[in-house]
């Protein structure tokens, strides 16, 4: 339901105007006192809506105040990752821990397929949910020398109006979500196909520009 312009007009105009011209009250006046009373009358002022709040009085179910609706995040069955990321696209993460996991997507994989950004973003949270890592998104990524543009306890900066931080957020809402499996299984680590760190571990796949390992 959505409120006319008319009906704002008629809020408005019921909250500013009477068709009762007010008593005229001379500000030299006393305030009147009940015979024998000691105490003066308290003045009440009256309650001053504005203009949001005035429509929300007629209907409770209008847009808010910032011009913005309320995003819905539910996602079609069978929508496919591509289409998901569409409906959560978003430059604000929502919560530190959502921020933790995007902020490695975007600054490991943000050159890498939906896919890819998958695989990397379910490595975070396969090490989250393993007992051989720390317990939560942020501990994983800011856990010591494990990823390269991490430096202390913050991300660097990150260009937050662009697609790559809008994508790598909707990519970890995906993940934390369980919205979609990821790609390359119960991966722990990967790195970049250009070097080769001869690790002991077992391989799982290469995707785009990485390879994941068990």
């Amino acid at each position: 339901m959505f409120v006319t312009f008319r009906s704002t007009l008629l809020v408005i105009a019921a909250l500013t105007g009477s068709s009762v011209a007010p008593a005229q009250v001379n500000p030299a006046a006393e305030p009147l006192i009940a015979t024998g009373s000691d105490k003066l009358p308290v003045a009440v002022q009256p309650a001053v809506l504005s203009v949001d709040d005035a429509v929300k009085a007629v209907d409770p179910l209008a847009p808010f105040s910032n011009g913005e609706s309320a995003q819905h995040e539910e996602v079609a069955p069978g929508a496919s990752l591509a289409e998901t990321v569409a409906l959560l696209r978003s430059a604000d993460p929502g919560s530190r821990e959502i921020e933790c996991l995007a902020g490695a997507i975007y600054f490991e994989s943000k050159s890498e397929s939906l896919e890819g950004q998958l695989a990397v973003g379910h490595v975070i949270a396969n090490r989250a949910e393993s007992g051989r890592f720390p317990s939560s998104y942020c501990g994983v990524v800011f856990q010591r020398s494990q990823f390269s543009f991490v430096h202390g306890h913050g991300l660097p900066y990150i260009p937050r109006a662009s697609q790559d931080w809008k994508d790598a957020v909707a990519i970890a809402k995906i993940v934390a979500q369980e919205l979609k499996p990821s790609p390359v299984g119960k991966a722990l680590y990967f790195h970049a196909r250009r070097v080769s760190p001869g690790w002991k571990l077992t391989r799982l796949g290469t995707l785009g520009n990485h390879v994941f390992y068990r």
